[in-house]
């Protein structure tokens, strides 16, 4: 008879063996997340001055989308072949194994950016002193993008062309964090203190960690009535 922690350990495991067969569901976010930072400068000015301004906002906005762009992957092929059903009726905690299931997803869509983000910083002639603070805001913002955008894709699993519905729920859910991280980098990068936006991030991020896995089980159960 396994134990919860046994069983969070399988889901994290079968989820990342499943990731790293299909590997376009690691490239594609991290591509589209260097495509968005690259673009951003040749539309508006390649100015380091200017960029030192704007890039906590590109660095973000790319984060977001990529962010939007890997959601659908997260329960749909489970609900597909079944395997959503089955996990629902483990004597398992739900909230539980879908936290093992967004803990795999993170590894594979957010971890990446937080090894990349230093370098397209560093293409955009980011600061040094900003560098401590894209890293914090990354750690701690991420994973709250994926709890949030479960909620949603949770919701909306159930439609076939739900990906719309799903960018017009998850926006209003994420500004809160694009604007504090954002802001958060604008005050490293002008030497100012930031710990206030770090620890606001931190209280989004056990706020999410708390009600996102019991939110989301929730709404599985309605989609799979």
């Amino acid at each position: 008879m396994s134990s919860p922690y046994t069983a969070f350990k399988a889901i994290i495991k079968r989820d990342l063996l499943i990731a790293f067969r299909h590997r376009s569901e690691i490239l594609n976010p991290l591509l589209y997340f260097v495509i968005i930072s690259a673009l951003f400068p040749l539309a508006i000015s390649t100015e380091k001055a200017f960029l030192a301004k704007i890039i906590p906002g590109i660095i973000w906005i790319a984060a977001l989308l990529s962010s939007l762009l890997s959601l659908d992957k997260l329960f749909r092929s489970d609900y597909e072949d079944g395997t959503l059903e089955q996990m629902m009726l483990s004597r398992h905690s739900t909230a539980l194994l879908i936290s093992g299931k967004i803990f795999a997803h993170w590894l594979v869509t957010g971890f990446p950016l937080l090894l990349i983000a230093p370098v397209l910083a560093a293409a955009l002639y980011m600061p040094v002193n900003g560098y401590a603070a894209l890293l914090y805001t990354i750690l701690l913002g991420t994973p709250v993008l994926s709890l949030l955008g479960g909620i949603g894709i949770a919701l909306t699993i159930s439609l076939r062309r739900g990906g719309m519905l799903l960018v017009i729920m998850m926006l209003p859910l994420y500004v809160p964090v694009l604007a504090i991280a954002s802001s958060a980098l604008k005050l490293a990068i002008g030497n100012e203190i930031y710990t206030s936006e770090l620890y606001t991030l931190a209280a989004l991020l056990t706020l999410s960690l708390t009600l996102a896995p019991i939110a989301i089980a929730s709404a599985l159960r309605i989609s799979l009535r």
